[in-house]
């Protein structure tokens, strides 16, 4: 008995021992990145005009009709004024009534162009909620080092820090080998919308035979995180894909009648019970590779102690899964997600309903269909009596690769200035104009180089949405840089 135990404590003894070795040698890659030479940016000057932008309320809506596209027409008068040089040199078309198309003309027009991507439109205020605000919400104030408004985080920044490199680019004399296209969508914000000023924008390139040799849009940002004794850093996520739309009505037909005589089960009733099945038969999770690199990459940064459970991650990915399948955002990373959203079922009170529905928001990972869920409903839903209608869809975006030229440039301009940033490709769990430019472009990145940590995320679409001032002017350098890299041969 001794003899056995003695084995097993000395397998457990040479099992740590190993253990201790692999988290010693569980280092962050060799990836270093020079620092690239100082550009001119006049920060004071980019603060104003995304102030200046913030205060055109260019709202999209689902519905053509609704848009102010006077606004629309302000907003470009403005970008004309602000940008004088980007006026006068920039070739500009407006497509489907408000999207704009910017071409610099580069030297050799052999090579394939590069697009710069943003989108004109925020999304409404709710009503109830503008009193919320400390700052009007189309106000653009700058106080207490933020710029305060609708659109200062999604995405008149990010916009108006392009147009701003630009247009000191031209200032400095700068002259582009490849095209460069800024391609600036109006309705971005309507998800799957028929409309799609970036769509329009894509089948015009396709029409005239252009291809691009990558796109940047939305999507990512600058991270800081921080966990007391494991990691201090800052993560630099770039959404190499992102993930599908769907929305499903699902409707139960009765007989209805007056609710003093009820049956055992209405038509909301009966929903009630597709309701259960959906959300009880989630679609299968997945450990795709972006996720695990993810993971990797963070492991070798943390601190020793917490390396011991990290080196493992390998061995631990079933158990990673099942934690993440627990935590909401953590499931969304991993699977198709189930949302119910809207139920619908009689006009008035004492009226049983003849016609119950329910509306289902999918967000579908890649390789998952809107056919496929159709016909996941289908399959885990025990009623077969049920009605189910796509209302709209958007299928998931193809993965872009990590190892073109562009996503080295993202790369290594990022670690100019963070050195230590973890890199990491992920996937975009909402929706981009970047998605539409697949049918021209094989390399389609999402990433905004702004630092904003998880508060001031949170305020994107909601109220006191606000930009740090002091992001600005490295946003504006980074996107002088990312066309200097990209546009240059």
């Amino acid at each position: 008995m001794k003899t056995k135990t003695k084995a097993v404590l000395g397998a457990l003894g040479a099992a740590a021992a190993v253990n201790c070795v692999r988290a010693a040698v569980h280092k962050p890659e060799n990836k270093t990145a020079a620092k690239l030479p100082p550009e001119n940016c006049d920060a004071d000057l980019a603060v104003k005009h995304i102030s200046q932008a913030i205060t055109y309320k260019t709202v999209s809506y689902p519905d053509p009709e609704e848009m102010d596209w006077a606004e629309f027409e302000r907003f470009h008068a403005f970008l004309d004024e602000a940008y004088p040089l980007v006026a006068a040199n920039l070739e500009k078309e407006i497509v489907d009534r408000a999207s704009l198309l910017y071409r610099w003309k580069g030297t050799d027009s052999t090579l394939d162009p590069i697009a710069l991507l943003a989108h004109q439109d925020v999304v409404p205020i709710s009503k109830g909620t503008e009193q919320d605000w400390e700052h009007e919400p189309f106000s653009g104030d700058v106080d207490d080092g933020y710029i305060w408004g609708r659109g200062a985080m999604d995405m008149k920044n990010h916009l108006i820090c392009v147009m701003e490199a630009v247009e000191t680019l031209l200032a400095d004399g700068y002259k582009p080998v490849r095209d460069v296209y800024l391609c600036f969508g109006h309705n971005e914000e309507i998800v799957a919308s028929e409309h799609s000023g970036a769509r329009s924008i894509a089948e015009l390139f396709k029409s005239r035979g252009i291809h691009l040799d990558c796109v940047i849009d939305e999507g990512g940002a600058i991270l800081p995180v921080k966990v007391k004794g494991i990691i201090d850093g800052f993560i630099a996520g770039i959404g190499i894909a992102e993930k599908g739309y769907a929305d499903f009505e699902i409707t139960v037909e009765t007989k209805g009648g007056h609710s003093s005589q009820p049956p055992k089960h209405s038509g909301l009733g009966q929903l009630a019970e597709v309701i259960r099945d959906l959300e009880n038969n989630q679609f299968k999770a997945e450990m795709l590779p972006f996720l695990k690199d993810l993971f990797d990459k963070i492991g070798r940064r943390v601190s020793y102690p917490a390396k011991l459970i990290t080196c493992n991650l390998p061995v631990l990915n079933p158990v990673i899964k099942e934690v993440l399948k627990l935590i909401p955002p953590g499931a969304s990373l991993i699977r198709t997600t189930t949302g119910v959203t809207m139920a619908q079922g009689s006009p008035a009170a004492n009226v049983l309903p003849q016609r119950s529905s329910i509306v289902v928001n999918f967000r579908a990972m890649p390789g998952t269909t809107t056919k496929d869920i159709e016909e996941h409903i289908h399959k885990v839903v025990r009623n077969k009596n049920i009605i189910v209608k796509c209302l709209k869809a958007k299928e998931a975006s193809n993965f872009s690769p990590t190892d073109s030229r562009a996503f080295k440039a993202l790369e290594e301009i990022t670690m100019s200035d963070y050195p230590q940033a973890i890199i990491a490709p992920y996937l975009v769990m909402g929706g981009t104009d970047a998605y539409y430019y697949e049918r021209v472009c094989e390399n389609v990145y999402r990433y905004s180089p702004f630092i904003a940590d998880t508060k001031l995320l949170l305020c994107t679409h909601g109220t006191n949405e606000r930009l740090p001032v002091d992001t600005v002017d490295e946003a504006v350098v980074f996107f002088k840089r990312y066309i200097k890299a990209l546009a240059s041969d």
